[in-house]
């Protein structure tokens, strides 16, 4: 996911995709830990991109960057 798109969408849109994230990524650690189908590259994609959520809407609320919120 591009951070570009991420920029462009609103606050509630993006905590809608923040759950959507964090569900899915519980449910690949603990698919993960019973079948020992482990797909690391996937968890850091996920990992990363909540991390990327965070830190726009973060932003948006110190209102750093210019980045109003919508």
């Amino acid at each position: 996911m591009k951070i570009e798109d991420l920029r462009a969408k609103t606050d509630a849109e993006l905590e809608f995709e923040l759950k959507g994230m964090k569900k899915e990524l519980f449910e690949t650690r603990f698919k993960g830990a019973v079948s020992n189908d482990a797909s690391g590259g996937r968890i850091r994609e996920m990992r990363r991109n909540i991390a990327r959520i965070n830190t726009i809407l973060h932003a948006r609320t110190l209102g750093v960057r210019g980045a109003a919120s919508k």
